[in-house]
């Protein structure tokens, strides 16, 4: 049952991330939003919906490693896993002004909260710094982006522009919208539940589900937008869309968590998760400097060191 109710969840919040990213699309279109802010806000935070309904619900039944599980675990994944793939796919090119300011903040967000978690716990203090880094971020990236002249903002336009199946009326966008945020907040629960009972049933901490049952569950709309964009060539859009969805995680997410429910940072996650998801980042940085691309081989160095990130996670089990 337990394993039922978690890939029910995944399959709900894969679902309800979808309906409504559609359903804001829906909105923006009626209210004349710019293709570039649709692009950077809702298609590059939107696809991050399910990891913050599952880490604030975490969180409110105070369930920290599973909170900050899922956003370290979506993180390594998003970068691995996910562009791993779609480098496979096809090449990845990336825009100068993503690769200097999008890599560099995702590094800087990730120093910040081990920065702040070295107390062994996420404040509300420490949550509210790190939704001003992320108002400040967003800031940043529509100002720098304003003129729709430049490669970053074709980028999002493009982004917006391969959301699919978008609802013409505001009626539908709204019901689209609040569709998707129940079967979020459905998913969530049947997600949490199975997770948790999968722990107990195998002998693992939350931790460790939290890290890769969880993170890859929800990061499924990331995979899907990426995947679509690499299957079309649209490179950049895939790059930008998993940066995007790694800084709003690390920024938002454990911003929203710690406000809700100040987290406590478990042992593993402070002597061993945190750093891959540092290591990570800087190999993402030092792929894409050169030549501004992810090429195939990268791509297959990237999963292979997926694949060895989760065996090595569970030999930590077993020591």
């Amino acid at each position: 049952m337990n394993t039922l109710y978690l890939i029910l969840g995944i399959g709900l919040l894969t679902a309800g991330g979808e309906l409504l990213i559609r359903g804001a699309m829906g909105a923006a279109h009626h209210f004349r939003v710019s293709p570039l802010l649709s692009g950077l806000v809702i298609v590059g935070f939107g696809t991050s919906m399910p990891e913050l309904v599952v880490s604030v619900d975490a969180a409110l039944n105070h369930q920290p490693d599973i909170a900050l599980g899922n956003v370290v675990g979506s993180n390594i994944a998003n970068v691995l896993l996910i562009l791993g793939l779609c480098a496979i796919i096809t090449p990845l090119a990336v825009s100068r002004l993503a690769l200097q300011r999008d890599t560099f903040t995702v590094i800087a967000a990730t120093m910040l909260f081990i920065f702040l978690a070295a107390g062994d716990t996420l404040s509300r203090p420490d949550g509210l710094i790190l939704l001003a880094g992320l108002a400040s971020y967003i800031t940043w990236a529509y100002w720098t982006e304003r003129s729709a002249a430049t490669p970053a903002a074709q980028m999002h336009a493009t982004e917006a522009n391969d959301v699919g199946h978008v609802p013409q009326s505001i009626g539908a966008a709204v019901l689209a919208t609040m569709a998707g945020l129940a079967l979020l907040i459905g998913g969530s629960r049947l997600l949490l539940v199975g997770a948790v009972g999968m722990a107990r049933d195998f002998g693992v901490s939350e931790a460790l589900i939290g890290l890769t049952l969880v993170a890859v569950g929800t990061s499924l709309p990331e995979l899907t937008v990426s995947v679509i964009a690499a299957i079309r060539r649209h490179g950049d859009v895939a790059v930008g869309n998993i940066l995007g969805s790694n800084i709003f995680n690390v920024l938002g997410i454990l911003g929203v968590s710690a406000l809700v429910q100040p987290l406590t940072v478990s042992g593993r996650l402070e002597s061993f998760d945190q750093w891959v998801m540092l290591g990570v980042a800087v190999l993402l940085l030092v792929f894409l400097y050169t030549g501004r691309r992810l090429s195939r081989m990268e791509g297959v160095t990237l999963v292979a060191c997926y694949a060895l990130y989760v065996g090595a996670s569970f030999a930590l089990v077993q020591a």
